[in-house]
């Protein structure tokens, strides 16, 4: 039976474009080498799934594309831009933006203030124009307060905009890290197990929303152990072992793939 993910895939796979190309990624830490060759693309409207045992470097790899760390070797194309030396905020400007396995929201700032955070090109954010075009700021202002109370709406958050974010749950944390990364308005969106330490009513309404999103176009690539969530959400999934390149193909090819298995179990394979 195909799922929702498939028949998604299947209509955003028409005149789709790569979003991130990533092209031989080598990134070493000393004597260690946390990501070995990896070759990755993602088209525009696609979904994949990232798997991997601890320590397989999906994190390293997700942070080489998001910009904080930079490659020993390889290269970072980003919508026909190779972009591996540029700094991590302007992965942003590009239309990338990233989630973290365990959010940090700025605690005693509101909820609404940290999705407030996200906004890009705000001309309050330059001293003469606060000054000689106060009506223009106060314009963009406004727009930034109505967009970030719609995504809080969209994450199911509004009626907790004005407490502090350190109230918030696991899960709702990482609502609000995916309403401030919405912000920007990226065109893809890295997902680092946005299901570790969630609820199962919250991860509900985390693969809806994140189902959401990709139909409404957004470029997805998603690393997670909850197996589950990959076959419901990605119709392509890689996996990575000891920085390298392991498998790829569905969930169901991915899941049975004698590799994938052994470097999750080990001898107990």
């Amino acid at each position: 039976m195909q799922s929702v993910a498939d028949e998604k895939h299947d209509t955003a796979s028409i005149n789709r474009s790569p979003v991130i190309d990533a092209r031989r990624l080598v990134k070493r830490f000393g004597g260690i080498t946390a990501v070995a060759g990896i070759s990755l693309v993602l088209q525009q409207g696609e979904m994949i799934g990232l798997i991997g045992p601890n320590g397989a470097g999906k994190t390293t790899l997700f942070n080489l594309i998001a910009g904080s760390l930079k490659p020993s070797s390889g290269e970072i194309w980003i919508s026909g831009r190779e972009v591996s030396q540029e700094r991590p905020e302007l992965r942003i400007a590009r239309g990338v933006g990233r989630t973290f396995q365990i959010p940090r929201p700025f605690a005693e700032m509101t909820v609404l203030e940290n999705v407030l955070t996200g906004a890009q090109e705000q001309d309050g954010e330059r001293l003469f124009a606060n000054f000689f075009n106060p009506g223009r700021v106060a314009g963009q202002e406004r727009a930034a307060i109505d967009k970030a109370r719609s995504l809080l709406s969209f994450v199911t958050l509004s009626g907790l905009e004005n407490e502090p974010a350190r109230v918030l749950s696991g899960g709702q944390r990482k609502l609000l890290e995916l309403a401030r990364i919405l912000m920007a308005d990226p065109a893809a969106i890295l997902l680092d197990e946005p299901a570790a330490g969630v609820n199962p009513a919250l991860l509900e309404t985390i693969m809806e929303r994140v189902l959401e999103l990709h139909a409404q176009g957004k470029s997805i690539l998603l690393i997670e152990h909850n197996m589950d969530m990959i076959s419901r959400l990605c119709s392509r999934v890689m996996a990575m072992a000891s920085g390298r390149h392991l498998a790829e193909g569905t969930p169901d090819e991915v899941a049975t793939n004698p590799a994938v298995i052994e470097a999750y179990l080990g001898g107990a394979a």
